[in-house]
């Protein structure tokens, strides 16, 4: 019997032997699995010449990675120029990853320098790169050859040309432009002048000249006169009873033929009346009666109004104010006019001093 559990106690230790080793080679495989390289393409400089440091990382995928962090030296004498983005490749279908990152150094003084490894963190845990070495020469001088060597040259000036101070120009001429139209707007705001507005008159004619004007377009339409004799009195006696309107004053449109010549008899002599009564016969006779007046007839009537008009009109008088051919209306700006003005002047202010910044940048960066 205890031979038995000695048995069964020997096989247990090394059954858990077995899963303590298992389990620190898996743990150190798990960390084994991180490598961090550097490499640098040119091991000697001249100084001012340029080198770029290759640091790689190679590491499981989804474990978490902090770069070194450098400012702007390496060590002393080692000057970081610039530190590339990180490139991340792919590796084993994605199960690792490759992580590259370059820096560019340079150095201005002759010495051996030493490059300490450089120091990643993945998951926390740090790993180290293998050191480096830079070697800087400083250049060499022909001291055998003195005359060879040639000193600073002078400043040479360089002519100007359209092309650097085209902008500045334009920028000027766009300032000038800006500066004169928001001084203007500034002066009428605050002036605070209505706004003028000239309405075109027509000139009004004396009552003889319109009716002779009518009487004119009717003579020339001789189709109306064979063709419609009714539209012809009609337009006749219109003309007739609208100077009647204006000459004499009172409303010879809403009366029939007697009651006109009733009152012209109170104003006027009545052998002038006579020819007048005549058309107004006719005329009533054509359009009531169905009366067909000669070619003749109607030459005559047309006369008649005619002599009628010169005999009754009213000359103008050459000494009396004319009436004026155009009216100026003054309007007062409104509450929104004046805030379309501020804005304009806003942004024709803002013009100028834009235009004024870039002349005066553009000035500095020429001469200075």
């Amino acid at each position: 019997m205890k031979y038995t559990l000695y048995i069964y106690r020997r096989r247990l230790l090394k059954t858990i032997s077995c899963v303590l080793t298992l389990l620190f080679f898996a743990t150190a495989g798990a960390y084994a699995q991180v490598t961090v390289d550097a490499t640098i393409d040119s091991l000697q400089l001249l100084i001012g010449e340029q080198a770029k440091i290759k640091l790689q990382v190679s590491m499981n995928a989804g474990q978490k990675l902090q770069l070194p962090l450098l400012r702007d030296t390496l060590v002393r004498g080692v000057e970081v120029l610039d530190v590339a983005k990180p490139d991340t490749q792919s590796l084993n279908d994605d199960k690792r990853w490759l992580i590259s990152q370059e820096y560019t150094v340079t150095s201005f003084d002759s010495a051996l320098y030493y490059l300490p490894p450089f120091e990643v963190q993945v998951d926390g845990k740090p790993y180290l790169s293998k050191a480096l070495a830079l070697k800087v020469y400083s250049i060499p001088v022909d001291t055998l050859h003195p005359d060879q060597f040639f000193g600073p040259k002078d400043i040479r000036k360089v002519p100007i040309t359209w092309d650097d101070v085209a902008s500045m120009v334009w920028w000027g001429i766009f300032l000038l432009v800006m500066g004169v139209i928001a001084v203007f707007l500034v002066i009428r705001y605050r002036d605070n002048k209505p706004i003028i507005k000239i309405i075109k008159v027509a000139p009004k004619l004396p009552p003889h000249q319109v009716a002779m004007k009518k009487i004119e377009e009717i003579k020339a339409d001789k189709q109306v006169q064979r063709e419609d004799p009714k539209l012809y009195y009609t337009e006749l006696t219109d003309a007739i009873r609208t100077y009647i309107k204006e000459r004499f004053g009172f409303n010879a449109m809403e009366m029939t033929s007697s009651e006109i010549i009733d009152h012209l008899l109170q104003v006027k002599d009545p052998q002038s009346i006579n020819d007048l009564k005549l058309l107004f016969e006719t005329a009533d006779l054509v359009k009531f009666a169905k009366h067909a007046p000669l070619m003749n007839e109607n030459d005559m009537n047309l006369v008649n109004a005619v002599d009628f008009i010169n005999q009754t009109k009213v000359e103008e008088d050459p000494n009396a104010k004319k009436e004026p051919t155009e009216i100026r209306v003054e309007e007062k700006r409104s509450k929104q006019g004046r805030i379309v003005l501020a804005v304009c002047i806003a942004v024709t202010s803002i013009g100028a001093v834009t235009g004024l910044y870039f002349v005066i940048r553009r000035i500095i960066d020429l001469f200075f």
